[in-house]
């Protein structure tokens, strides 16, 4: 087992409060490669859940005659790609029809779509005139089938802010851990009639997941395993980087602007964990936009090293991803998700004050979110 793996914390965690004032999601995102073409398409696959004890046999919107705030219920399998043609397609359905095992490992299954530790296999089919009567289903319309393997090999655990005890507080407003911040996928997908093949050598995959209350505001996200090392000009085919976080919440509480962060740099780990106070870790992000690009700046340093990472996405290859809250409230209006992010990362370390090179490296296929509430907004 990989160090700081932990498949409890896949588990389905809405129990509890959390199971009538909660959201749960599973997030898996890869490179494929047109079967006639070979060209490269990144694609994302999702099964989020909300709300278990308010559910029937129907789905329940949280949008409904236009007004946002009732109280939603459902499994909504989300599954798009990013790039030309980026989209999302959106399937639900009522808790009655959903199978979820509680304990571990974790695994969701409603009708032929399907995920568990070590496969998923679905299909999304939303036709455009059904789509325009449904403004609730926030979809793009479209088909999607999918048949995946998964391979998650290098964790990022966060440590105890999602341990057993918080999560069994439900102290944090929303929590993450990171099971394949490193995860090869194989297999086969069908996008509109056309087939694609993803291999486990250039999937550059990513696999973690969400839960809590609510969501964070703002919500910045940059993830790769596809990186390559300037000193030496090679792949680095054993690392990868994570970074997630915004405003965490504890109660009603929000943080200051505070990151979490980890660089698995050739199986040495260099984290970046606000809640590991004897760190000392600090932050600075921003991010902004212009007509054509979304522009990612963290800056991350505890007492033994510091990492920037500068991540820039084409907004044309981008999509706005839509999640309802479980109070049925759609805040985040503006949150920008790709997944074709390009960028440099410099890795230090700090020796008796100064800061030492470690390696520059350029990303790839870099997954990338940024999103802030409307009323937050500077």
């Amino acid at each position: 087992m990989n160090q700081g793996s932990d498949i409890s914390r896949d588990a389905f965690m809405l129990k509890g409060v959390l199971s009538k004032e909660g959201y749960d999601w599973w997030w898996h995102s890869f490179t494929a490669h047109n079967k006639k073409t070979g060209e490269e398409k990144a694609f994302f696959i999702e099964f989020f859940l909300i709300n278990p004890a308010l559910g029937g046999d129907k789905p329940l919107f949280g949008l409904v005659d236009g007004k946002e705030g009732h109280s939603p219920s459902y499994l909504m399998v989300n599954v798009g790609t990013w790039g030309e043609k980026a989209l999302q397609l959106h399937r639900f359905f009522g808790w009655s029809k959903v199978k979820v095992a509680k304990g571990v490992p974790f695994q969701i299954e409603a009708d032929d779509c399907f995920l568990n530790e070590e496969e998923t296999r679905g299909r999304v089919e939303v036709d455009e005139k059904e789509n325009k009567k449904h403004p609730e289903w926030f979809s793009d319309s479209g088909t999607l089938i999918w048949d995946l393997k998964i391979h998650k090999l290098i964790p990022y655990n966060v440590g105890y802010g999602a341990s057993k005890l918080l999560r069994d507080a439900a102290a944090f407003q929303m929590y993450w851990h990171a099971e394949g911040m490193k995860t090869e996928f194989e297999g086969t997908l069908k996008l509109d009639g056309e087939e694609y093949v993803v291999e486990r050598k250039n999937s550059y995959g990513y696999a973690d997941k969400n839960w809590g209350k609510d969501f964070t505001s703002p919500w910045l996200w940059l993830a790769s395993s596809h990186l390559i090392s300037k000193k030496t000009g090679k792949e680095l085919t054993s690392s990868a980087f994570d970074i997630g976080g915004g405003r965490p919440k504890i109660g009603t509480i929000a943080l200051d602007r505070k990151l979490l962060g980890m660089f698995n740099y050739e199986g040495k780990e260099y984290e970046f964990n606000f809640s590991k106070f004897w760190t000392h870790t600090k932050t600075k992000f921003s991010f902004r936009e212009t007509n054509e690009e979304a522009i990612w700046h963290v800056e991350q340093e505890n007492l033994l090293s510091k990492m920037v990472s500068d991540i820039v996405c084409l907004k044309k290859g981008m999509i706005l991803i839509r999640y309802e809250s479980p109070d049925g409230k759609m805040l985040h209006k503006h949150l920008n998700n790709g997944g074709n992010g390009k960028g440099t990362i410099k890795l230090y370390q700090k020796k008796v004050g100064k800061l030492i090179l470690i390696d520059e490296i350029t990303a790839l296929n870099v997954g990338c979110e940024y999103g802030e509430y409307e009323e937050e907004k500077k």
